[in-house]
C-alpha cells in the first residue's frame, strides 16, 4: 500500500513541476531537474510517472520537427493537481517552487536561443544562431556567421544565449518598426 501512495506523491510532484515551470520541458530536463540537480526522484521513479501521466492524460508531448519532444500538463492534469496538490508535502512544493522560479528563465532561453557551429573546408566556421518561438516550429531569427576559429565560433555560440533578444530587438528596430 506504501508503494502505490509513494507513485502517487510522485507523480503528483511531477504535475506540480510542469505546473511551475510554465514551459514545456524535454524529458532530459525533467530528469536532469528531478534526480541530477536536486535528487526528488529516482531516474526509473520519474520515468515510471512521466509514462503513467501521459498514459492518462495529464501531461502531454509536444512534438517539434527535428528537436526533442517537450512535455507539458495539460488542463485535466491542472485540474486533478488543484485537488491533491496538498498532499506533497510542504517543504518539497517549497523547493519545486524555488527551483523554478530561479531557473524557469535559463530552460527557456536554452531552448529558444539555439546555436551551432561546423567546421567548413577552408578551415573557418560556419555559426548558426537562431531564436525558436516555442509554439512555432520555423525560427522567428535565423543568422549565419562566418567565423575565423573555433574558439571564436564556441564565443559565439556561448554570447548568444546572453544577447538574442537584444539582438533580436535592434535587428527589429531597424528594419521593421515605422
Amino acid at each position: 500500500m506504501d508503494f502505490e501512495q509513494d507513485n502517487t506523491i510522485q507523480k503528483l510532484k511531477l504535475l506540480f513541476l510542469l505546473d511551475k515551470m510554465e514551459i514545456p520541458l524535454t524529458e532530459n530536463n525533467i530528469i536532469d531537474i528531478c534526480t541530477s540537480s536536486n535528487n526528488w526522484f529516482s531516474y526509473l521513479d520519474v520515468k515510471e510517472a512521466m509514462y503513467e501521466l501521459l498514459d492518462v492524460g495529464f501531461i502531454c508531448e509536444e512534438k517539434i520537427e527535428a528537436e526533442e519532444t517537450r512535455y507539458s500538463i495539460t488542463f485535466d492534469g491542472r485540474n486533478c493537481l488543484s485537488h491533491f496538490y496538498y498532499r506533497i508535502p510542504k517543504d518539497i512544493r517549497e523547493k519545486i517552487s524555488t527551483y523554478a522560479q530561479e531557473n524557469r528563465m535559463n530552460l527557456k532561453r536554452s531552448q529558444e536561443y539555439v546555436s551551432e557551429y561546423t567546421k567548413n573546408s577552408d578551415g573557418t566556421y560556419s555559426v548558426i544562431l537562431k531564436i525558436k518561438e516555442p509554439i512555432l516550429t520555423q525560427s522567428l531569427l535565423e543568422l549565419k556567421l562566418k567565423a575565423p576559429t573555433r574558439a571564436s565560433a564556441v564565443e559565439a555560440s556561448r554570447r548568444w544565449t546572453e544577447k538574442a533578444p537584444a539582438i533580436y530587438e535592434t535587428i527589429y528596430d531597424n528594419l521593421l518598426d515605422n
